[in-house]
């Protein structure tokens, strides 16, 4: 069983930047795909980024291509998601995800994604 936990959600003005953390729990969180995806009220959970096991091969949403970063530290158990340049509309509830599966390619819709924290909020204000 892995145990996610998101942090570092906040409220920033348009530009600023925020690093959001996801602390995980468990001996196999570095066998795992991992991504983060946010939902915004009203809306659909979408994909934000995704990341490889190893770290080797990320992918983005193109509407934060660019501006976010996604890492990930096996031997510390947690990833993070830098953004920079944040907009009104980044704003949403931002959630870890662990695919169970470690072989690529990195899935970028909800439903195949196993383990999911709880969120972290990010409001970002003009």
């Amino acid at each position: 069983q892995l145990q996610l936990v998101e942090s570092g959600g906040g409220v920033v003005q348009a530009g600023g930047s925020l690093r959001l953390s996801c602390a995980a729990s468990g001996r196999t969180f570095g066998s795992h795909l991992l991504g983060w995806f946010r939902q915004a009220p009203g809306k659909e959970r979408e994909f934000v980024a995704g990341i490889s096991w190893r770290g080797g091969t990320t992918t983005y949403a193109d509407s934060v291509k660019g501006r976010f970063t996604i890492s990930r530290d096996n031997a510390k158990n947690t990833a993070h998601l830098e953004m920079n340049s944040l907009k009104p509309e980044d704003t949403a509830d931002y959630y870890c995800a662990a695919d169970r599966r470690i072989s690529l390619p990195i899935m970028t819709t909800p439903r195949n994604y196993d383990y999911w924290g709880r969120g972290t909020q990010v409001t970002v204000y003009s």
